[in-house]
């Protein structure tokens, strides 16, 4: 019976604990041609009120920047950098610094230049910080897959 206890004890401890974690972004991916060796990855983050995420191009010595990376592969190559809409920046306290960020959305692009001619998969990773008014969460790290047809 005690055994019983301390497990459903666990198991409600680790529900809550769960429910407890912040994902204040959420995050889409989605691939389109735009010609027969041309395509663009788009890269969307929906950002929940009163929380920012930051550009690729913060300063350092700041909060952690966004960093998209794309898995190497011989079907594709990378045609310039990732692109970003013009950012909010100001200074903030807890950096002592001017920085750059997004609120409620923002759409990274990638164009590559493909030689597939049926689907192709890009595959990455995508690293990024996130604040509100009050506190900074943990950088995180998630893998995203692009099906390209």
């Amino acid at each position: 019976m005690k055994k019983l206890i301390l497990i459903l004890t666990l198991v409600c401890t680790s529900a809550v604990l769960r429910a407890q974690i912040l994902t204040p972004v959420k995050w889409a991916y989605a691939g389109k041609r735009i010609s027969k060796t041309e395509a663009m990855i788009l890269i969307k983050a929906t950002i929940d009120d009163g929380w920012h995420l930051y550009s690729q191009n913060t300063t350092e010595g700041g909060p952690v920047k966004t960093t998209i990376t794309f898995t190497p592969n011989a079907k594709y190559k990378l045609l310039g950098k990732t692109i970003e809409p013009k950012a909010i920046t100001k200074f903030e306290k807890a950096f002592n610094m001017n920085v750059s960020y997004f609120e409620h959305s923002v759409v990274f692009q990638q164009k590559i230049k493909t030689n597939a001619s049926g689907p192709l998969t890009v595959k990455g990773t995508v690293e990024y910080m996130t604040c509100n008014d009050q506190k900074c969460l943990p950088p995180d790290q998630l893998n995203f897959t692009v099906t390209i047809k």
